[in-house]
């Protein structure tokens, strides 16, 4: 293997959403060697699979060929009473060319200001959002929007739909928004107040614009001191006492070292910690107890794993409220509105309908309306449950657990029964019903052939009889409260809460930087790693803490600031020999 011939500049952990990111604008540089290491399949421009590029999601999103296998999590409160019996659920993440920028919904959110002042007053110096602005700008071409706000020749193409392509099922959520009082602000990315607007995306109508097709572009690629290596794991980074000085990673089966004068990881916020934790970089007792060698003693690594914790409803749609077959985006409109609850920012909870649930026929006769809490104030952790690269990781995510989040739940899915109760929204469905998705239900999303006639078969049926249609929903979602009760009994409302609540693969916060002397903090405000030298970084798990947003956006961000940073300091314009 070609990579193996020489130390680098840098080698780069993960080719995601942060990690395509460094490695283009660090490749810039003609006198800096990177290499950028991926789990997954590469795939050079022109060569993607179609399910990848396909702009409903679920598709790529849905598939294990491009995603990591054996991620499970806990999501809802950890119970008083041990031993812990909460199920464990699948958990998505990319693991492909991209990251999970190749499997996800592509929303292009960038989320609030005082998410990141909130992120400076947690010790993320530089982080404001003054400072963060101008590289929100740098990453975005705006189709729709310009001014100060919005940047124009970005690697990412954002555009949105505009209100007469919406499907009925959304026309008619947004119809009962409106009627509750909240008006258009058209803008999510430049106006802050609360109101319903088109989301944006990175995409075109007809395909993805991820990361790595946004920023590994075939010119990039030609670079000559750029090496990208796929299906390459690493398996721990090397030390010199302190000093990280490479990776020790695995290739077709075989075991090679990468030297770099840096080392930055990039894996996502699951990942990396675990990566940092097998290497002896993390909770020492944890560490010991596992017979790692602790390398430094840093608690904050995998502690801080917070999530937007949300719940869905479930609508079966009449025939004219499906998602026409010329429209493949199956969301168009959101909700940002302020619960108003002491503590809590303003644009503080989400509401958005989906035109389709799932990639299966089954999927396509079910519209959602989904609801979360767009800051999150409780808190899980990402440990390891062996040093062996290959042991599954414990997630827990620990959603509800703080009063806040739960409390206002609960007042969200009063506003959900509100809005599905509207008679546009009734005048286009069956049956609504609250999910809480069974182990059937999740089996039958996972992206197969097997699955596809199954669920083709079972679509059928339900169109045919609504006594075969109701006992599918009742299989598929699980037992459920009525919404009746969900409205009117908050103790059972809370009950089901517990059960029901799911993130939204919006994973942040687990090594996150901070001030130096705290102790939580993992990093400081230019992602380098406390107690360590040579090792840093750029990824979602810096979140100090997860923004009002879908996470792609401001990791790009973060990719570009982190960038920024390494540049500004050892920028030079001598040529490669």
């Amino acid at each position: 293997m070609g990579a193996t011939q020489r130390t680098w500049d840098y080698v780069i952990i993960g080719a995601g959403a942060a990690g395509c990111v460094v490695a283009s604008r660090l490749s810039a540089d003609p006198a800096k060697r990177v290499l950028l290491l991926e789990a997954g399949k590469d795939y050079a421009p022109g060569s993607e699979p179609s399910e990848i590029m396909d702009i409903f999601a679920a598709t790529a999103h849905s598939n294990p060929a491009f995603t990591w296998d054996g991620l499970s999590a806990a999501f809802g409160p950890t119970p008083s009473n041990a031993p812990d019996q909460r199920p464990r659920r699948r958990y998505t993440q990319g693991r492909v060319i991209g990251g999970s920028s190749s499997v996800n919904g592509m929303a292009a959110n960038r989320g609030l200001p005082s998410d990141y002042d909130n992120w400076a007053r947690l010790g993320a110096e530089g982080w404001d959002w003054e400072s963060v602005l101008p590289f929100f700008r740098q990453l975005e071409t705006d189709r729709d929007f310009d001014g100060p706000l919005h940047g124009k020749d970005g690697p990412i193409r954002l555009q949105r739909y505009p209100r007469e392509v919406w499907p009925q099922f959304t026309k008619a959520v947004i119809e009962a928004i409106e009627d509750e009082g909240w008006s258009n602000i058209e803008d999510q990315n430049g106006v802050f107040k609360d109101g319903y607007f088109p989301v944006a995306y990175n995409h075109t109508n007809e395909r993805r614009v991820g990361a790595a097709w946004a920023y590994l572009t075939t010119e990039v690629r030609q670079r000559k001191n750029l090496t990208i290596v796929g299906e390459c794991r690493v398996l721990k980074l090397l030390f010199d006492e302190t000093k990280c000085g490479g990776v020790l990673a695995q290739r077709e089966g075989v075991e090679v070292e990468f030297r770099a004068r840096e080392v930055i990881v990039s894996c996502g916020a699951l990942h990396t910690p675990a990566l940092l934790m097998r290497s002896g970089v993390g909770p020492r007792d944890e560490l010991e107890a596992l017979g790692i060698e602790p390398v430094i003693d840093s608690p904050g690594v995998g502690k801080n794993l917070t999530e937007h914790p949300g719940v869905n409803f479930g609508c079966f749609m009449k025939c004219p409220a499906r998602l026409p077959p010329e429209l493949r985006r199956q969301m168009f409109a959101g909700l940002r509105w302020s619960s108003g609850m002491e503590g809590c920012p303003s644009g503080d909870m989400y509401v958005i309908p989906a035109n389709k649930a799932q990639w299966h026929e089954i999927g396509g006769r079910i519209g959602l309306i989904m609801m979360w809490a767009n800051r999150s104030f409780s808190s899980g952790q990402v440990r390891l449950k062996s040093a062996d690269p290959r042991s599954p990781l414990d997630i827990d995510f620990n959603m509800l657990s703080d009063e806040r989040d739960i409390a206002r739940l609960v007042q969200g899915v009063r506003l959900m029964v509100k809005l599905q109760a509207h008679p546009a929204v009734q005048a286009c469905v069956e049956d609504v019903f609250p999910i809480s998705y069974s182990d059937r239900a999740r089996k039958l999303a996972l992206y197969s052939r097997w699955n596809k006639l199954q669920t083709d078969v079972g679509a059928a049926l339900m169109d045919a009889s609504s006594i075969i249609r109701k006992l599918v929903t009742k299989i598929l979602i699980a037992d459920a409260p009525s919404l009746k009760d969900l409205a009117e009994n908050e103790s059972i409302c809370r009950e089901w809460l517990k059960t029901a609540v799911h993130g939204h693969w919006h994973a942040s916060g687990t090594c996150r930087m901070g001030r130096p002397g705290d102790k939580a903090a993992v990093t400081d405000s230019h992602g380098l790693v406390y107690g360590v030298s040579g090792l840093r970084i750029a990824d979602a798990s810096l979140m100090p803490s997860v923004p009002c947003a879908n996470t792609h956006i401001p990791t790009l961000m973060i990719g570009e600031k982190i960038a920024s940073s390494i540049l500004s300091k050892y920028a030079t314009n001598t040529a490669v020999a």
